[in-house]
C-alpha cells in the first residue's frame, strides 16, 4: 500500500497546511449551520419523520445519485423504481467506488462518518453491514429528522415553497433550537409553456388567495396577499429558477392584454412570454422590496433535456444540465430598472455556468449602494458546481472582483436531510484556500484577522443579512 501523508477523511481532510487546520478547527467547525436555501420537506421536519431505511433517507429524490447510477450501468428500477430497498442500496454501494473524483464520493463518506460514525469505505464488501448499522440507528428517535439536524448543529432552515402552499407545517412547527422558515418561489406564475397548466395553476392560486383572478390587477393583488401571508410566518426571501433574467419591458396596459389572452386559453409567442415574465418579475421584486426581503435568482440550468425520461419519471429526475444562455445584458438592465426607482432589494444571483463566474461576480458590484453590507451577492456554487473546484472558483471570483468578507456563505440546495455535511465541505475548502495563502505570505500571518473572516462567511454574514 502506498503511504500517504494524510488519511482519507481524517481530521485534516482537505486542509493542506497548519494554518488551514487552525482556521477550520478553531473558527469554522464550531459554528452552527444556517441553511437559507434548500428543498427539504417542511412536513418531514414538523412530523419529525422517521426513515425506515438508509435507502429511504439517501436515495429518495436524490437525482445526483440517480445520474451516477445510470452512468454506471444500473437499471432504473434500482434508482427510482420499485426494487427492494436493500437491493437499491447495494446497487448504490456498487456505484460509489466508481464515483472517485466526483463530489459524490466525498459527500457519501462525509455523511456516513458525520451521522453514523462509519469510517469504512462504502463498497460491495461492506455494503450489507453498513446498511444494517445505519438502519439500526435510524430506528431510534435520535436519528429521526430533527435528531439528524441537531447532530449537524443546524440552526436555521429555509425551505422552498410555492405561493399556493398553505405553509401549515411551518405554522405548527415549534422548536426552540431550530428556526423553520418558508421561501417564496413563484416560478409557476410566469411559466407560460402550457396554457392549460398555467391556467389551472392560476385557478388554484385564486382559491388559495380567496380572490377571483380574471385580470392582471387581480393576479398582482393575489400575489401580494400571498407574500404578506408568507411574511407573517417569518419568510425572509424569495427564490426564482430561470434560464436567464429577462428584460423586455412593457406597460401595464400591454401586460394586461397578454394576461387576458392567456386567461382565454390563447398561447403567447416567445417574445410576448418574455415581456409578460419581465413585467411580473419586476412587480414581484417591488413587492419584495417593500417587505425588506432578499430575492434569489438561480440562473443557467437547461432543464428536462431527456423527453423520454421526463415522460416516464417527471421533472427533477436527473435529466438537467448546464445551459449556455446569455446572462449579462438583460440582467444589468433588469437590476438597473429597479435600482433607478429605488426598488432593488437585497439580491443573490447564483450561476450555473462556470464560464460566467466573473460576469456574475462583477455584476453585483454595479448595484451595491452602501445601504446594506453585501446587499448584492454572488451566491454560492450550486448544483453542477458545488464540488471542490467549483467552490474554489466561485470563492476566487468573489475575492478577485468583490469582497469575500461580505459573502453570505454556503447552502445545501438539497432535498436530503443527510446533506448538511456540505457545509463542512465548503468550510474546509474555504479554510484551505485562506490558510494556504497565509503560509505562502500572500495573506497576513494573523489568525484572528483571517479567522474572523472565516466565521463571518460561514455563519455571521448570513445571520445578519437575513436578520435571523
Amino acid at each position: 500500500m502506498i503511504q500517504t501523508s494524510k488519511s482519507f477523511l481524517g481530521e485534516d481532510f482537505l486542509l493542506e497546511t497548519d494554518a488551514a487546520a487552525t482556521l477550520y478547527h478553531q473558527y469554522a467547525a464550531p459554528l452552527p449551520i444556517i441553511d437559507y436555501h434548500n428543498h427539504l420537506s417542511p412536513r418531514d421536519i414538523a412530523d419529525d419523520r422517521a426513515f425506515s431505511t438508509i435507502t429511504e433517507a439517501w436515495l429518495e429524490g436524490d437525482h445526483y445519485k440517480w445520474r451516477a447510477m445510470r452512468t454506471a450501468g444500473v437499471q432504473e428500477k434500482y434508482c427510482t423504481g420499485t426494487a427492494d430497498p436493500r437491493e437499491k442500496f447495494l446497487k448504490w454501494a456498487e456505484t460509489v467506488p466508481r464515483t472517485l473524483r466526483n463530489p459524490l464520493y466525498h459527500w457519501t463518506h462525509l455523511e456516513l462518518k458525520s451521522y453514523f460514525g462509519i469510517d469504512r469505505p462504502l463498497n460491495p464488501s461492506h455494503a450489507n453491514e453498513i446498511y444494517d448499522e445505519c438502519n439500526a440507528l435510524l430506528s431510534t428517535p435520535a436519528y429521526h429528522v430533527r435528531g439528524l439536524m441537531e447532530r449537524m448543529q443546524v440552526q436555521v432552515v429555509c425551505t422552498t415553497d410555492d405561493p399556493c402552499d398553505t405553509l401549515e407545517h411551518h405554522a405548527r412547527f415549534k422548536n426552540s433550537g431550530l428556526l423553520l422558515l418558508p421561501t417564496f418561489r413563484p416560478d409557476k406564475v410566469y411559466t407560460f409553456t402550457s396554457v392549460e397548466i398555467w391556467n389551472a395553476y392560476i385557478d388554484n392560486l385564486s382559491q388559495v388567495a380567496h380572490q377571483d383572478i380574471r385580470t392582471l390587477t387581480d393576479l398582482l393583488q393575489s400575489l401580494e396577499k400571498r407574500i404578506n401571508f408568507f411574511s407573517g410566518l417569518g419568510c425572509r426571501a424569495s427564490d426564482h429558477g430561470l434560464e436567464f433574467l429577462p428584460y423586455s419591458p412593457i406597460s401595464q396596459g400591454e401586460a394586461a392584454k397578454l394576461f387576458g389572452q392567456l386567461r382565454s386559453r390563447t398561447a403567447l409567442p416567445t417574445e410576448h412570454q418574455l415581456q409578460l415574465r419581465t413585467f411580473l418579475l419586476l412587480r414581484l421584486s417591488e413587492m419584495y422590496c417593500r417587505q425588506g426581503w432578499a430575492q434569489q435568482f438561480h440562473l443557467g440550468a437547461l432543464r428536462n433535456n431527456n423527453t423520454r425520461g421526463l415522460r416516464q419519471l417527471g421533472a427533477d429526475a436527473g435529466f438537467d444540465s448546464i445551459g449556455d444562455f446569455l446572462q449579462g445584458a438583460t440582467m444589468a438592465r433588469f437590476f438597473d430598472d429597479l435600482d433607478s426607482r429605488n426598488q432593488l432589494t437585497k439580491t443573490i444571483i447564483y450561476n450555473l455556468n462556470p464560464s460566467d463566474n466573473e460576469l456574475f461576480a462583477s455584476m453585483v458590484g454595479n448595484f451595491n449602494d452602501g445601504t446594506v453590507p453585501g446587499k448584492m451577492q454572488y451566491g454560492s456554487a450550486w448544483w453542477f458546481l458545488d464540488q471542490k473546484e467549483g467552490i474554489e472558483k466561485q470563492i476566487n471570483a468573489i475575492s478577485n472582483l468583490g469582497l469575500l468578507s461580505q459573502f453570505v456563505g454556503m447552502v445545501t440546495d438539497s432535498r436530503s436531510f443527510l446533506s448538511f455535511p456540505r457545509h463542512e465541505y465548503f468550510r474546509r475548502i474555504l479554510c484551505n484556500l485562506m490558510g494556504s495563502e497565509m503560509e505562502r505570505g500572500e495573506l497576513p500571518d494573523d489568525v484572528e484577522l483571517i479567522g474572523n473572516l472565516v466565521k463571518n462567511v460561514c455563519y455571521f454574514n448570513a445571520k445578519h443579512y437575513f436578520a435571523f
